[in-house]
């Protein structure tokens, strides 16, 4: 499937997700029998751990078709940059989606800045960049879309076999935004 066919079929999940029309494929006895051998994912979607922001839902997807790595504020440390490479590698799944979401609690942390403790301090750094990168009056939902767009360029920048995905062609990531109340993704700089 082509990276173009792909972000379609992500866009037409969604679209079926915020009509209340999911179609809930792939998600029986028999597909989990077909995986026992291996997976194929067609889609990465790195995105925040909260309960509210569940891709297989979002995108109407089954069991198997996407690459999940769920962390608080969609970050790129080397556990998530490790994990996309091996679907990357291992999967030659060709889309990654950074998605991040309206009202995001880390963010919202990270804002607010003060000692949340070594482990807490250390995810929400990751979340800094962001912060400073939006002018002084930007909402909450400003930095969500500015740290999507930074941990695209973190993926781009922190992986040598991502970076050389990229350069020929075999992969694109994306940054995108999920809006709670409506259900709806925004994908946005698509290059």
């Amino acid at each position: 499937m082509k990276i173009q066919e792909i972000l379609a079929r992500l866009i037409n999940g969604n679209t079926r997700f915020v009509a209340d029309l999911l179609e809930g494929k792939l998600q029986d006895s028999k597909r989990r029998e077909s995986l026992l051998s291996g997976q194929n994912p067609f889609a990465i979607i790195l995105n925040c751990s909260d309960s509210r922001v569940v891709p297989e839902f979002i995108f109407d997807t089954g069991l198997g078709e996407l690459f999940t790595v769920r962390v608080a504020g969609n970050i790129a440390n080397s556990s998530t940059i490790a994990s996309i490479e091996y679907a990357v590698v291992n999967m030659e799944s060709k889309l990654i989606v950074v998605m991040g979401h309206e009202n995001c609690g880390a963010v919202s942390s990270a804002i607010d800045g003060g000692d949340n403790g070594t482990n807490l301090n250390h995810l929400l750094a990751h979340i800094t960049p962001a912060i400073s990168a939006c002018k002084k009056d930007a909402t909450i939902d400003d930095i969500v879309k500015k740290n999507a767009e930074l941990t695209v360029n973190d993926l781009k920048n922190k992986s040598t076999i991502l970076k050389e995905a990229l350069d020929n062609g075999s992969i694109k990531i994306i940054p995108a935004y999920y809006n709670l109340g409506t259900g709806k993704v925004d994908f946005y700089k698509i290059n």
